[in-house]
C-alpha cells in the first residue's frame, strides 16, 4: 500500500471517525482506524466500538493497493503535527509497519492486519427502498435543540436514545431522562412515516460531523434493527434501541395556568452568575415569581448565599419553585428566541419552556421539592 495525500484532507477524515472508536476496546484493532485504498483517487477511513460505525472517503493519489489499521490516537497525534504539506503514507515489505513521512519528517507506526477488523463494518450494503432525506440543517438543529435531555448512561436503556418520529412533512424529534423534556418538530418533504430511537452518543456525534460536510441533505436508511446516515463521502451506521418509548407528547400541558416571558439572554446570564453559589450536591437554585420580578437565590450553608432579580411579564399570582438549575440553562441556551414563555402551575408541577415565537419546540423541567 502507497498513497500521498494532503495533510488537512488526512487530518479532517481522521477526526471524523475517530469518535467511533473503542475507548475500552476487548479487541485491540477496535482502537483503531482501518485504512483501505479504493481506486485510484481515494481512500478510506473506519472506525467502529460495534454499537457504532463511521466510514468515510478522502481525495488520495493512491500509487499501490492496500490495506491496515493503525492505532487511533497515535495517527491522530502525528498527523495533527505534521506541517500543511503532502503526506505519504508506504506499509512496509515486513507488513504491519507503515511509513509516513512528510518532507523531512518520517515516523514509523506499527499497525495490525486489516483482516482482524470486523468486515460487516469496513463494508456497507444499504437498501434505497428504506432511504428517505433529510436537510442537513434541520438535523443539526433539531438534534442540537432536542436532544440534550436524553439520559447520560450509555446502554440499551431507552432513555439514552433520541426520538426520530417521520409523519407527512414533518420531523419530530424529542428525547427524556425522566427529570426534563425536549421536544422539537420541523417541516420536512416527506411521504414516509416512521418511528426511530437512535442512541444518544449516534446522534450527537453525527451532528458533530456535519461541520465537515458540504450538503444540503442526507439520506438515512431505516432498516430492522440499524440506521445507516450517508452523506456523499460519510456514512454513520448505529444499532437502533427497541422498546416502547414513553409517551412524551402526553405530558406536554397545552396550556399553563401561569404565564411569564422572559428575555432569553438576561436569565441565562442571571441564573449563571446566581449558580456560583449552588450547593454542589443538590445543585438547586430558587425562582419566586412575583408581579414582573422574578427573584433567583441559590445557597450553600458552608459558602453562603446569592440574589439577582429580573423584570419579567407576569401577572399571576406569586409562586415560588425550585430547580436543578443546570437544567434550566439548558434549556433556556436551546432556545432559538429572544423571549421565553414559561408555563407554570404549582411549585410540584412541571414548568414548560417555549419561545416567544412561531417556533415548534417545548421544553419541560420537574421541578424539586423545597425543604
Amino acid at each position: 500500500m502507497k498513497f500521498v495525500i494532503k495533510k488537512e484532507d488526512l487530518y479532517n477524515g481522521i477526526k471524523i471517525v475517530e469518535r467511533a472508536t473503542s475507548v475500552k476496546a476487548l479487541q485491540p484493532v477496535l482502537l483503531n482506524i482501518y485504512i483501505e485504498t479504493v481506486g485510484q483517487n481515494s481512500i478510506k477511513l473506519v472506525a467502529t466500538d460495534l454499537d457504532m460505525t463511521i466510514v468515510t472517503t478522502v481525495d488520495a493519489q493512491v500509487e499501490e493497493e492496500g490495506k491496515i489499521t493503525l492505532p487511533s490516537k497515535t495517527l491522530n497525534e502525528i498527523v495533527s503535527k505534521l506541517n500543511d504539506n503532502l503526506v505519504t503514507f508506504e506499509m512496509a515489505a515486513t507488513e504491519p509497519l507503515v511509513h509516513i513521512t512528510c518532507k523531512k519528517t518520517k515516523f514509523d507506526i506499527i499497525g495490525i492486519s486489516a483482516d482482524e477488523f470486523p468486515k460487516e463494518c469496513s463494508n456497507v450494503e444499504v437498501d434505497e427502498a428504506n432511504c428517505f432525506e433529510i436537510p442537513v440543517k434541520v438535523l443539526t438543529k433539531a438534534v442540537k435543540q432536542a436532544g440534550f435531555a436524553a439520559a447520560a448512561y450509555e446502554n440499551s436503556n431507552l432513555l439514552s436514545g433520541i426520538v426520530f418520529s417521520l409523519s407527512e412533512n414533518q420531523l419530530e424529534v424529542a428525547s427524556t431522562d425522566g427529570n426534563r423534556l425536549a421536544r422539537v418538530r420541523e417541516s420536512i418533504e416527506n411521504d414516509k412515516t416512521n418511528l426511530l430511537i437512535i442512541p444518544a452518543r449516534t446522534v450527537n456525534e453525527f451532528a458533530k460531523i456535519c461541520s465537515f460536510i458540504d450538503e444540503d441533505n442526507v439520506k438515512i436508511y431505516a432498516e430492522t434493527n440499524r440506521i445507516v446516515i450517508k452523506s456523499e463521502k460519510t456514512t454513520t451506521i448505529s444499532r437502533l434501541l427497541e422498546g416502547q418509548f414513553p409517551q412524551y407528547n402526553k405530558l406536554i400541558p397545552n396550556e399553563s395556568p401561569k404565564e411569564a416571558i422572559v428575555n432569553v439572554s438576561q436569565m441565562i446570564s442571571a441564573l449563571d452568575r446566581v449558580s456560583v453559589m449552588v450547593n454542589e450536591k443538590t445543585s438547586i437554585a430558587k425562582f419566586e415569581f412575583t408581579e414582573n420580578n422574578l427573584n433567583l437565590t441559590a445557597d450553600t450553608p458552608d459558602s453562603g448565599k446569592s440574589e439577582e432579580n429580573i423584570d419579567i411579564d407576569y401577572t399571576a399570582d406569586a409562586l415560588t419553585i425550585a430547580f436543578n438549575y443546570k437544567y434550566m440553562l439548558e434549556a433556556l441556551k436551546n432556545i432559538d428566541s429572544e423571549e421565553v414563555k414559561i408555563g407554570l402551575n404549582t411549585s410540584l408541577s412541571a414548568t414548560v419552556l417555549r419561545p416567544n415565537s412561531e417556533e415548534d419546540f417545548v421544553c419541560l423541567v420537574m421541578p424539586v421539592q423545597i425543604r
